[in-house]
């Protein structure tokens, strides 16, 4: 266990080492952001207030992942373009694909929690809202250890008053979005995502989201990428506070 410990640790060290070696025509991390759960926020424009980004600032994020399908795919480009995101993690694709859940980290991105198997929280009671909380915790530290952020996103973006409260307590920052792509609807196109994508932004940047276990969105990072350097936006990455 101990070696194992210590081979994940090496393994972050030696990506971080690399994170931003990438030419001048890569769209890059412009800068790091560090989040302190102590107070209990949650942000995203969607639900709450705005994060503490500049209008041409965007932070790319991911649900219901990860996914051996696609979110191979997904890190496949994000390193291409030096690029670093934000993963909220179901607990049981945690469990169910640990060695992937580390690539995510190893690569330099930041990896949060989505719920154990993506319930709607408000139909659950109270005390199983919790349950489903501890589970996607202890999921994510099983598999992850440390290397867990403190952020949880819920899913459908259906928050409940009951489980804010038992994220605030345990020092969790809620994220909401600003902007999606809506990649998960049926039919949808790399091109009909990025476009949408962008709509939405509409110039003010903020949180994106995106779902890994998508096939149209790891189809469509490309571009999404290559747009968001055309419009001249610039990419945040959120890590938990030291």
């Amino acid at each position: 266990m101990k070696f194992a410990r210590f081979a994940f640790t090496a393994a972050l060290m030696a990506s971080a080492s690399h994170a931003y070696a990438c030419g001048p025509d890569a769209l890059g991390t412009a800068r790091t952001l560090s989040i302190s759960g102590e107070k209990g926020q949650a942000y995203g424009t969607a639900q709450h207030g705005p994060l503490s980004l500049a209008v041409d600032e965007v932070v790319i994020t991911f649900d219901d992942g990860p996914r051996p399908e696609t979110t191979p795919r997904v890190l496949a480009a994000l390193k291409d373009q030096c690029v670093k995101a934000t993963f909220f993690m179901q607990g049981n694709n945690l469990m169910a694909y640990p060695d992937l859940s580390k690539q995510v980290v190893a690569d330099g991105h930041s990896a949060g929690l989505h719920s154990y198997k993506h319930d709607h929280m408000n139909k659950l009671s109270p005390a199983d809202q919790v349950k489903d909380f501890d589970a996607t915790r202890d999921a994510a530290s099983k598999v992850l250890g440390i290397h867990a952020a403190p952020f949880y996103r819920f899913p459908y973006l259906g928050e409940t008053p009951d489980l804010m409260n038992a994220l605030k307590v345990s020092g969790y920052t809620v994220f909401s979005i600003d902007a999606g792509a809506n990649d998960w609807e049926v039919g949808e196109t790399p091109q009909t995502v990025t476009d949408r994508l962008m709509k939405n932004l509409d110039g003010k940047g903020g949180i994106i989201l995106l779902h890994d276990a998508q096939e149209v969105t790891a189809q469509a990072m490309p571009l999404i990428l290559k747009t968001l350097k055309d419009k001249g936006y610039q990419v945040v990455h959120i890590e938990p506070a030291p």
